[in-house]
């Protein structure tokens, strides 16, 4: 099956994002897929912001991307746009780090004003990277997304179908089984 990266933008560590991210990650690796979160995070913010392409994080970052075959993107929404993070993130990456790969753009936020936030901002950049093909996305509000104490996610019924969808999409056009075998929520 194919390998995925699967890549967080939010700045936040209690991320709702990056949660929904991981209960993704869940399907697609039920369906046969290698996947390898990636939260940028994580990277160090002198590398990110001082544009340290040869930082080892950058490096190894940039070779991750390089590897997958399909690369799942999440972002929070500010200011009708994917995060400045994330933009961090893209601007070390070569030109077009995505040339050959299939791309899910996803994104949340706390109104649908922000829902054209893929389309008109994330989606374009993806393009501009040369990504080979960028599934249909999708954008989940915050108050459809409930993260418990013990770690579990609990995302709302329409906007969970809808996931699942695009998920399988995505996992269709990289070859993957669509089908999961076990609930995965």
């Amino acid at each position: 099956m194919a390998t995925i990266l699967s890549v967080s933008g939010s700045p936040s560590a209690t991320s709702r994002t990056a949660r929904l991210l991981r209960h993704l990650d869940q399907r697609l690796t039920a369906q046969g897929h290698e996947v390898i979160p990636l939260n940028v995070r994580d990277l160090p913010a002198d590398a990110l912001l001082g544009a340290d392409f040869r930082h080892p994080a950058i490096v190894r970052a940039t070779a991750l991307v390089e590897r997958a075959d399909g690369v799942v993107v999440g972002t929070p929404v500010y200011k009708a746009a994917y995060s400045g993070l994330l933009k961090s993130l893209l601007d070390l990456l070569p030109q077009y780090a995505l040339t050959g790969k299939t791309v899910l753009p996803l994104a949340t936020g706390g109104s649908t004003a922000h829902v054209l936030a893929i389309d008109y901002a994330l989606r374009p950049v993806l393009s501009s990277m040369g990504a080979t093909h960028i599934v249909p996305g999708w954008f989940t509000l915050d108050k459809d997304i409930t993260a418990g104490d013990d770690g579990t996610l609990t995302v709302a019924p329409g906007s969970a179908e809808a996931l699942a969808q695009v998920t399988d999409r995505f996992s269709a056009a990289l070859g993957g089984r669509t089908t999961v075998l076990a609930a995965t929520g």
